[in-house]
């Protein structure tokens, strides 16, 4: 039995200098364009806001706890209290930081006019796909619901990938609109079945989910993640089968299939142990540990990681030059880098399919997915 030696990649960690204090008047300022988003950020962020204001305004939270069953105000002050001895100079700054990057996401995400630098592909709904210098990118357009991954962006992201494919552009990113790069499946595809098509489901299921990760496998030009923030579930796995992945600091990545009843996908059953070794890898698959952006990288996952706040600056102006390399000599080289691999991949794609199958079958599966809807309603 060959023996392959594990090499440890070297970590790639831009380095941040010490934060910089948020005067009285930045805080301010950041109070007064939050005003002027045009897009509810959703609850989650909501109380978020809330609780750093409070912490910066009045420091750590000493009010009574209210009642259980005054919902609104156990969580606001649960999300207070959960800022424990925070600095009111560390809230400002944080609050100041999530405001900064909710504008942002919301300038992201307008489709501008097509101009001849570039054009807008329209007919998206969960998605914002965008040409530009020879760059393809394809933005998860859901950040109300973190970008979960429903049934309709499923194939929406086939079609932007085969689009893509074909298009003149040299390289194609993908990334995240607001503060999550995608939680990974949207789990009301499993809540939402009716009962005359759960027979039906995991078939259809496991023939979506085949296709859609074969079309990551066949991309024949140079395809690169932006992890902007939070990924989870299939948008980890399938970082495997991109060649080159970029991350914010504040990134994580978390694989929580056993958890949920269900089993490895994306060919990370594969692709994992590969990248990482066989013991690091189980700890994601098996037992659901949950890295940051920097054991990301040095597990081999993520190629470099950048301080959030000059994340997108830096990141950019590397793909700037990457998209001005040939694009034929680009793509030969691709197809060289993954031709070898391309019969084993799919076999592992459909294997993975199968079994997941037989999960989302069982009872095992069912009762996770149960408890887990009990659990998040009681949040």
């Amino acid at each position: 039995r060959q023996v392959q030696p594990v090499c440890a990649p070297a970590v790639h960690l831009h380095m941040t200098a010490a934060t910089m204090q948020v005067s009285q008047k930045d805080f301010a300022k950041a109070q007064e364009e939050l005003k002027l988003l045009k897009k509810d950020p959703g609850n989650e962020t909501k109380l978020k806001l809330y609780a750093l204001f409070k912490q910066a305004t009045e420091g750590p939270c000493k009010s009574p706890k209210p009642g259980m069953l005054d919902y609104v105000k156990k969580a606001k002050w649960d999300a207070w209290n959960s800022l424990g001895n925070l600095s009111q100079d560390g809230a400002r700054q944080k609050y100041t930081e999530l405001v900064s990057r909710l504008i942002s996401a919301e300038s992201a995400g307008q489709t501008k006019a097509a101009s001849p630098e570039e054009s807008s592909h329209g007919s998206y709904e969960t998605l914002i796909v965008t040409t530009k210098n020879n760059i393809t990118t394809i933005m998860f357009n859901r950040p109300e619901k973190k970008n979960a991954i429903n049934h309709k962006m499923y194939r929406e992201i086939i079609r932007a990938l085969q689009e893509a494919g074909k298009d003149d552009s040299a390289i194609v990113v993908i990334t995240g609109n607001g503060e999550y790069y995608t939680s990974g499946n949207d789990l009301n595809n499993f809540a939402n079945v009716q009962p005359s098509e759960r027979e039906k489901m995991p078939n259809k299921g496991a023939e979506l989910l085949e296709e859609f990760v074969g079309v990551f496998i066949d991309f024949p030009k140079p395809l690169i993640a932006v992890v902007n923030g939070p990924a989870i579930g299939i948008s980890v796995t399938l970082l495997g089968l991109f060649d080159v992945v970029y991350a914010s600091d504040r990134a994580t990545f978390h694989t929580p299939f056993t958890q949920l009843g269900q089993s490895p996908e994306g060919c990370s059953s594969y692709m994992f142990p590969k990248i990482m070794g066989s013991a690091k890898a189980s700890e994601m698959l098996l037992f659901n540990k949950k890295l940051t952006a920097a054991e990301a990288c040095a597990q081999g996952l993520v190629t470099e990681v950048f301080p959030d706040r000059t994340f997108q600056k830096e990141v950019w102006a590397r793909l700037q030059a990457y998209a001005s390399l040939p694009r034929n000599s680009l793509a030969v080289s691709k197809q060289l880098l993954r031709s070898m691999e391309k019969e084993k991949l799919h076999a592992v794609n459909s294997q993975e399919c199968e079994v997941l199958k037989e999960r989302w079958l069982s009872d095992e599966s069912l009762n996770a997915l149960v408890t887990f809807f009990q659990r998040k309603s009681k949040l």
